[in-house]
């Protein structure tokens, strides 16, 4: 009787035992797979480090690595909070995969992508991509369509084997660190950060052309143009006939009034920053600005952001550009405009605004408080040389307005 007792309670244990959810996730490279809307399958890839409750992932897109440190696992649940742009994964573990959703909070409603990540897998599209049959590597002018509209566009590749990394600029900005594959005469392209999901495709025809490109429910085609390029980014926004200066007083996140009259701005160069935390050109921008400020503060220079939420709580607001201030340690003022993100709020809220049209917009003012260069959206570090000679052309209009008298 006790011998049956025993091997029933080791049997109990054993199977207590199989059955025990992991108390952390497996460590190494991931590889994330994100449904979209359309069906098509979004790649990306993601590393497991650390032990226990103090494990951290580290999210790949290109040259870019994005850390996400809030991981929870709750029995055999995992949530994973991204650190900006308020989304998060809600996931179980099954079979040592993480299967789930993607959910990203929005003003009024969430949105939702099924998710599932499988460890061990370091490939992004294809574990064995068949040889391809052109080099994309260079600049192109691509021209993409949404509902009838045709906008031109400018891809900057890198091609080594078959892996491609590079970025689309456009006149409002560039999305960024693209990964992707080129699997015989089909590119795929992705970039995943916790703000947006981008997936690009196409067929290469040849080295210089292609075509029947797919970004979400909107078509794509290029060609290969060395010369390419976008208008001027100091052309697209201005200040109506007549003003000169800009003219507002919104709260800072602790609740503080702050206006351009203030004695802080008086006297100074001034760089006002139209932002949110939504927003990944912002971030790219943020991160810019803040060692630029470190630099030309004891120059003479101030700079202010003002925020353009997805939501008119204040409190909401609060607390996500919190999370930005802290992410990047900003030192000038944030301030809560109390108007959404939608374009023509943005223009209510400054009505000397002429043709605002994306985020982030960088206003330049001289030391006599008169606005003297508004550029439009930001080229970041995954656009290779167009940052830097974006970085070397705001700095020197910086160093000429100091110089000013």
């Amino acid at each position: 009787m006790r011998n049956r007792l025993f091997l029933l309670l080791i049997g109990i244990i054993t199977i207590s035992a199989c059955h025990t959810t992991p108390t952390e996730l497996q460590t190494g490279i991931w590889r994330g797979v994100l449904t979209m809307k359309t069906g098509d399958e979004l790649p990306f890839n993601f590393e497991v480090k650390g032990k226990g409750p103090k494990q951290q992932l580290t999210i790949f897109n290109g040259a870019e690595e994005f850390p996400v440190d809030d991981v929870r696992l709750v029995d055999d649940s995992v949530f994973i909070k991204m650190p900006l742009f308020d989304s998060e994964f809600k996931l179980k573990q099954a079979d040592g995969k993480l299967v789930g959703k993607w959910v990203k909070h929005l003003a009024q409603k969430d949105s939702e992508l099924d998710f599932v990540a499988t460890p061990g897998q370091d490939w992004r599209f294809f574990e064995k991509p068949e040889t391809a049959k052109a080099n994309v590597g260079g600049r192109w002018s691509a021209v993409f369509t949404s509902d009838g509209v045709r906008d031109t566009t400018v891809g900057e590749f890198k091609q080594d084997g078959n892996k491609v990394t590079g970025t689309f600029l456009t006149t409002t900005g560039d999305y960024r660190f693209l990964e992707g594959t080129i699997n015989g005469d089909k590119l795929y392209l992705s970039c995943f950060e916790g703000g947006h999901a981008f997936l690009f495709s196409a067929d290469v025809k040849d080295s210089v052309t292609l075509v029947n490109g797919k970004f979400g429910t909107d078509t794509w085609e290029a060609v290969k143009k060395s010369d390419a390029k976008l208008p001027d980014a100091y052309s697209l926004t201005a200040l109506k006939p007549g003003f000169k200066k800009l003219d507002f007083t919104f709260k800072d996140i602790d609740g503080k009034p702050v206006s351009l009259t203030d004695d802080r701005f008086k006297g100074k160069v001034v760089i006002v920053q139209f932002m949110g935390s939504w927003c990944p050109n912002c971030m790219d921008e943020t991160a810019y600005l803040v060692n630029y400020y470190k630099k030309y503060q004891p120059k003479g220079v101030e700079i202010v952001g003002l925020a353009y939420e997805r939501t008119t709580d204040f409190e909401r607001s609060k607390k996500t550009l919190t999370q930005l201030k802290d992410r990047f340690d900003i030192p000038y003022p944030l301030l809560i405009t109390g108007f959404t993100n939608d374009k023509k709020e943005t223009a209510k809220s400054l009505p000397m605004l002429a043709n605002f049209l994306a985020f982030p917009t960088t206003i330049i003012i001289d030391k006599k408080g008169d606005v003297r260069k508004i550029h439009t959206g930001f080229s970041g570090p995954g656009t290779g040389e167009h940052y830097v000679e974006f970085v070397n052309e705001f700095e020197k209009l910086t160093d000429d307005l100091l110089a000013e008298k």
